[in-house]
């Protein structure tokens, strides 16, 4: 090898770099003084890659003239390699733990970006649930979750309205029936206080009449301000006592049209009481169904379950259609109970914690089942 100096690049850290010629001595760089295995292959077959103790060998020939004139031999020790690789790595690991963590954080504030106004809808609709219908739930920045609050609002409103109407159509009518019900009362005893034979009869009734109107409208009241729970009357009736006075105001009745009614107890105490006005309200319809659309004699009994009174409603008649129809208000057709009477019997027995069912459709059977407490003491005679 003639000619101008060789000169080569600087090594990596560490590592050798050398030009070695035919001969295998080495004219220029670093590295072994004589040639080693890797040189001698690389003069007759080219490149070559391998190993030479610790390091890490590539030996590439050098031509001229179609002629292998020399040959450039560069090593590096394996644990640099190793190391440069294993740090390559850590710093690629760190980005992506730091990319990662950039991630995750704005995953999270992005959450609760859209979770806090999910979140405050959810306390207005449970505040709305718990019977607070004033409360509103605040607007968002975010536009699908805005539109949800504005109409949910907006339902709110309507909601509220229409409660409000339907209050004070209730309190309304209430005023305006029970006014004249207490005229006609007063009336109606100024009447009796004549003391004329001929009348009385008809005045007595006509009393009475009044009065279980005064109570039904106090029970339409009362359930109108009835919401989910049961709020139970307190129980001031016992049973054979409501059986009787049942007895008596329905009897006529069925009469002029033909009809027997018959109204027992099972054996049911005398001390079970039960909340007089409403479960004489549900019987009052369930009786009048019978009468208007049931056939043969009609037979009213109370039966004892220990914490609870059920009393049935028996006919010889038959029921046809949908039994869960019968309770819904403002249903009409063949079904017995077309109307509203069942649906407000029913809701009268929920407000007791109680439950109006239809057992039987032949005979029609019509059962309601009221909580009780039995009286550990009560006054003899009582009523």
């Amino acid at each position: 090898m003639t000619g101008d100096p060789v000169e080569l690049p600087a090594p990596p850290p560490g590592g050798r770099l050398g030009l070695y010629d035919p001969a295998l001595r080495l004219r220029a760089g670093t590295g072994p003084h004589g040639g080693d295995a890797a040189v001698r292959r690389a003069l007759g077959a080219g490149v070559v890659r391998g190993r030479s103790g610790g390091d890490l060998v590539i030996a590439v020939p050098v031509s001229h003239a179609e002629r292998v004139i020399g040959v450039v031999r560069a090593s590096s020790p394996a644990a640099a390699v190793r190391d440069r690789v294993l740090i390559a790595w850590a710093v690629l690991a760190g980005v992506c733990a730091l990319a990662l963590t950039v991630a995750v954080f704005v995953a999270r504030r992005q959450a609760r970006v859209l979770a806090a106004p999910l979140e405050d809808l959810s306390r207005h609709c449970r505040a709305v649930t718990a019977g607070d219908l004033g409360a509103r739930a605040a607007p968002s920045s975010i536009a699908e979750i805005d539109q949800v609050a504005r109409t949910h609002n907006e339902m709110l409103h309507s909601l509220t309205e229409l409660l409000r109407h339907e209050r004070d159509f209730t309190a309304n009518a209430s005023h305006q029936l029970r006014t004249p019900l207490t005229g006609l009362q007063l009336t109606l005893d100024a009447g009796l206080a004549e003391d004329d034979a001929g009348t009385r009869p008809a005045l007595e009734e006509a009393l009475a009449t009044t009065r279980r109107l005064h109570s039904t409208v106090g029970e339409v009241l009362r359930l109108s301000r009835f919401h989910g729970l049961p709020r139970r009357p307190a129980p001031d009736t016992p049973v054979p006592q409501l059986l009787r006075e049942t007895e008596e105001r329905w009897h006529g009745l069925f009469a002029r049209d033909g009809r027997r009614l018959e109204c027992g107890t099972l054996e049911a105490p005398d001390d079970i009481r039960v909340p007089g006005a409403p479960v004489t309200e549900i019987l009052g319809v369930l009786l009048d169904n019978a009468r208007v659309h049931g056939r043969g004699t009609v037979r009213l009994t109370a039966r004892d379950l220990g914490e609870a009174v059920a009393f049935d409603v028996t006919d010889e008649g038959a029921v046809h259609g949908e039994a869960a129809q019968l309770f819904d208000r403002g249903h009409t057709g063949a079904a017995p109970g077309s109307g509203i009477g069942l649906s407000l019997a029913r809701d009268l027995a929920v407000s007791l914690g109680g439950r109006l069912s239809l057992t039987g459709r032949r005979p029609a059977t019509f059962n309601l089942l009221v909580p009780v407490r039995q009286e550990e003491a009560h006054p003899a005679g009582g009523g």
